[in-house]
């Protein structure tokens, strides 16, 4: 994953592996390569719809963080302790995911792994949604199409919520455009490239009162954007899986700018509701259209009574049943 050159840099790794008040490594996990790359191998309950995960994030992958090739998916992590690079390689056959991980801290290991399993669901119970939302006409055919899909997590939670703000409104290649320009002039350098991956996302303390206009951003948005960043900066919105889901959700909806939709994308990506639902999703409308359904919001939101409590997957079933040109449209 990193060059050659890096090696000696990161080695001390695995010179620090099991020394007093080092962490262990977990079972089954190799020890550090010689630069310094940690193998591990993250189960999980098949089926796993992992062709469509991967599709899912690498349409939506900002550059210089984020890149999904040849049937893996690598980013920066940004860490308690560390900045780290993860690999995360689909094993259908032994339903395991690879994971390769470069960190310099052996502290933050536990904190990547859980990040990595959040940011491909890798704790769904897949038999269990299939039971609810497979008793639905519409749906079971989708389920029996892509068995095992997940719903795409978050690495950071404040960062998923900066993106669902840039994506108000836009295709997701322009969101993803957007996201890019942030990070390549706010996101702080990585010590070593590691191939694409350059640079980590923007800190709430790096945004709260950064210079927006030359990255394209609405007036508008960029005020949201800063006013999130000093809300998470000053611990008044948390943003991660253990948050109130209730407190953090009206907390968002308080911000100019935050409106409902962009309310229950955090919070099916970012806090992990598999109950989420966006109930004006452009998407989501035209998905139940292609279906002959009536797709206006009460409508919608009357027919989803019957997905609870696993709607955030019965969006993902129905988003993953458009076109991809209309796929890409954003609410």
């Amino acid at each position: 994953m990193l060059e050659r050159d890096a090696a000696d840099r990161v080695g001390a790794v695995s010179l620090e592996a099991g020394r007093p008040g080092v962490p262990a490594l977990p079972p089954g996990a190799a020890a550090p390569d010689a630069s310094g790359v940690l193998t591990l191998r993250l189960a999980y309950r098949p089926p796993f719809e992992a062709g469509a995960l991967l599709g899912y994030l690498g349409r939506r992958a900002v550059p210089g963080l984020e890149e999904v090739a040849g049937g893996r998916f690598r980013r920066v992590l940004a860490l308690p302790r560390s900045v780290a690079v993860a690999e995360l390689e689909p094993l259908p056959a032994a339903s395991q995911v690879r994971l390769r991980l470069r960190l310099d801290d052996l502290g933050d290991l536990g904190a990547a792994v859980r990040r990595c399993r959040q940011m491909l669901d890798l704790d769904a119970e897949p038999a269990a949604v299939a039971e609810v939302l497979g008793a639905d006409p519409v749906l079971a055919p989708l389920l029996a199409a892509r068995p095992g899909l997940r719903v795409p997590g978050a690495a950071d939670g404040f960062e998923m919520a900066v993106r669902a703000i840039l994506g108000q409104r836009i295709s997701v290649a322009g969101a993803t455009t957007l996201a890019g320009r942030l990070v390549g002039v706010l996101g702080e350098p990585l010590p070593v490239p590691d191939g694409r991956l350059t640079r980590r996302f923007p800190t709430p303390e790096r945004l709260a009162d950064a210079d927006l206009d030359g990255i394209g951003l609405t007036r508008g948005r960029a005020a949201a954007v800063r006013t999130l960043a000093r809300a998470v900066a000053k611990g008044e919105i948390e943003l991660d899986r253990g948050a109130d889901r209730a407190s953090t959700e009206r907390a968002l909806l308080d911000l100019p700018g935050v409106g409902p939709w962009t309310v229950a994308y955090v919070s099916m990506r970012a806090l992990g509701d598999p109950d989420a639902f966006p109930v004006t999703d452009l998407g989501l409308r035209r998905a139940l259209q292609a279906q002959r359904l009536p797709a206006d919001p009460a409508a919608i939101a009357a027919r989803a009574e019957r997905w609870r409590p696993w709607r955030a997957y019965a969006v993902l079933h129905l988003w993953t049943s458009l076109a991809p040109a209309t796929r890409e449209l954003s609410p």
